[in-house]
């Protein structure tokens, strides 16, 4: 400014965030150095006033504002415009005037903050004014964080990484950019963590494409009925619980109770069906992640699935994004029409890496000190599960969402809420695995809320009853320990119980071929077992199943075509299942039954 007029009184400061005690001072001094006396300085905060500051004193105004620079720059070129300059001058400063003029005030990625505090993988940054939630920022030392919390004057950052390399005082960039995840058919066959980088030794990822790990789920428009069976290859899910691609279907019980064994079994049952696998491992141990990874190589089932893992010992803000990035993995396979499953190992350890995060920052806690969002937290990225509408492609996603209970407490928070927002469960009894059932399926708690939609014909038309045999059991087994003078009726009916329950007993990582188990039950439900004892029931299972496919090809491709079993063929095999028990069964226990 060349004019000093003032008036006395006190200086205006507008700003959009307060100056600090250091730079307070310096605007009393730069008034001294230009007026010769020190007025106090009023403090307005104004929004409009971005990138800068303006200083009101007497007549005399200071735009050192992001618009007040701008409209000077304007200033500057009309001036330089209408002096005497070339021609080639001239049509350059023509330019950039048309240009200055159709500019509009727009703040992006451009904008610069500063750490506040840091501290527990949080950090506090002020400055970004124009900041985004979800939005990914670099600190100096070129580590990455994501906005997570909008306050008045600062905004919380989860850091990506180790929080040590970053230290109060380092400025802070926007990058305008959500998170995301590089995806491909590169990362078929790889372990990668929850940022895309590789965890398996091989070079990085080729990607083809940068999928966001946040995005709205299909509406119901983009979707089709869930109407075609994901086969699991364990006899008591397909037979009872169906899974269909597209669905949700949580996998809910104790530690140590089988969960992620069934949801291995699931993905080796998938080679051969054009499938692609994503396992999300989610605070595990590095070593169980590598046992799990090495099985899978073993029996060839790398080669159609991803692992996205985050370790025990990773920042909790990696924890909390494992799942999306997954997600969107999985996603990227989906919408190009490919069927996909995914599986979460697990929610609970999720549940507890966000809960971290938001008293970190500061949120109020809720029931079991979980935030009131983190149901929200489940439902945005469960509901990205769906069986897409041919207009889409036809691509689906099945998700198989996996939760730990204590003492098998279901109506625990975090249960109940994926509960509700899943389309069924399998529920894994602690007291069934420990007696030896495995898997150790409850029946009368598990359900699919899909059911015979996501089954063949064959395989429906020779389950329909074991559910309700099995659940008789189960109540006439407890009756029992109380009585000790059964009818024959009730004999009978414990024995075909104990039959059936023997027959759902499966070792993992052995899948069963939906053939196979169709023959098993068409046996099972024709009493083809009857009179053997219940210990003997795996081993002549599986002689069993190996003499159909020897000796009975023909009929063993008839069940495989997938259509409703005649009388004619369920009762073919039952009489071949009670030949093969007859002549297989030991002639001591004949003669003693």
């Amino acid at each position: 400014m060349d004019e000093k007029k003032t008036s006395g009184g006190a200086a205006k400061l507008y700003c959009v965030t307060p100056p600090d005690d250091r730079q307070l001072a310096g605007l009393g001094d730069f008034l001294q150095r230009t007026y010769g006396v020190r007025p106090q300085i009023e403090i307005i905060e104004d929004p409009s006033v971005v990138g800068g500051f303006r200083l009101e004193y007497g007549d005399n105004v200071f735009d050192w504002s992001a618009r007040g620079r701008i409209d000077k720059l304007k200033e500057d070129i009309r001036n330089s415009a209408s002096s005497g300059v070339t021609t080639l001058l001239k049509d350059a400063v023509e330019n950039l005037k048309s240009t200055i003029e159709n500019w509009s005030m727009t703040f992006g990625a451009h904008e610069t903050g500063k750490v506040l505090t840091v501290g527990d993988g949080i950090a506090r940054i002020g400055g970004l004014d124009f900041a985004e939630y979800g939005e990914i920022v670099v600190f100096e030392s070129g580590v990455k964080g994501m906005v997570q919390e909008l306050s008045e004057n600062h905004v919380g950052c989860i850091v990506f990484g180790n929080d040590r390399e970053v230290e109060e005082g380092d400025r802070v960039m926007r990058t305008g950019k959500t998170a995301g995840i590089p995806v491909g058919d590169g990362v078929v066959g790889r372990v990668i963590d929850a940022l895309g980088a590789p965890l398996d030794g091989g070079a990085p990822v080729e990607a083809q494409a940068y999928m966001p790990i946040e995005s709205p789920a299909p509406g119901i428009i983009d979707r089709q009925p869930v109407d075609r069976p994901l086969k699991t290859g364990i006899l008591a899910i397909d037979s009872m619980f169906p899974i269909g691609r597209g669905q949700r279907e949580l996998i809910i019980g104790d530690r140590q109770t089988g969960k992620t064994a069934i949801a291995v079994d699931t993905i080796l049952n998938q080679k051969g069906q054009d499938v692609v696998c994503v396992y999300v491992a989610i605070g595990q141990k590095a070593s169980s992640v590598a046992r799990l990874t090495e099985n899978l190589r073993r029996r060839g089932a790398m080669d159609y699935t991803v692992v996205v893992a985050s370790f025990a010992g990773d920042p909790a803000s990696l924890q909390y994004i494992a799942p999306y990035s997954g997600c969107a993995v999985a996603e990227y396979f989906m919408n190009r029409g490919k069927d996909v499953l995914i599986v979460y190992d697990d929610l609970s350890k999720h549940a507890v890496a966000y809960r971290a995060l938001s008293l970190l920052l500061g949120r109020s806690p809720g029931r079991e000190a979980y935030p009131g969002d983190v149901f929200y937290l489940h439902s945005r990225l469960l509901e990205r599960a769906a069986h897409l509408s041919d207009a889409k492609g036809g691509g689906s996603m099945t998700a198989l969402p996996i939760v730990e209970t204590q003492a098998g407490d279901i109506s625990a928070y975090i249960p109940t809420n994926i509960i509700s927002i899943t389309d069924g469960q399998i529920f894994l009894s602690g007291d069934l695995f420990y007696a030896g059932q495995r898997p150790a399926v409850n029946v009368g708690i598990s359900v699919s809320r899909v059911g015979g939609d996501a089954q063949t014909k064959a395989m429906k038309s020779v389950s329909g009853t074991i559910r309700l045999n099995l659940a008789q059991y189960r109540e006439m087994e407890v009756f029992m320990q109380f009585s000790s003078d059964l009818d024959e009726g009730t004999r009978r009916l414990l024995d075909y119980g104990r039959t059936l329950m023997m027959l759902l007993r499966q070792p993992q990582f052995s899948p069963i071929p939906e053939y196979r188990q169709i023959i098993l039950l068409a046996a099972a439900t024709g009493q083809a077992f009857e009179g053997i004892p219940a210990e003997d029931i795996p081993v002549m299972k599986d002689g069993l199943l190996n003499y159909f496919d020897a000796a009975e090809r023909q009929l063993c491709e008839k069940i495989r075509n997938g259509a409703a079993l005649s009388a004619e063929i369920k009762k073919e095999i039952v009489d071949i299942s009670r030949r093969f028990v007859q002549v297989h069964t030991p002639r001591k226990k004949v003669e003693k039954e």
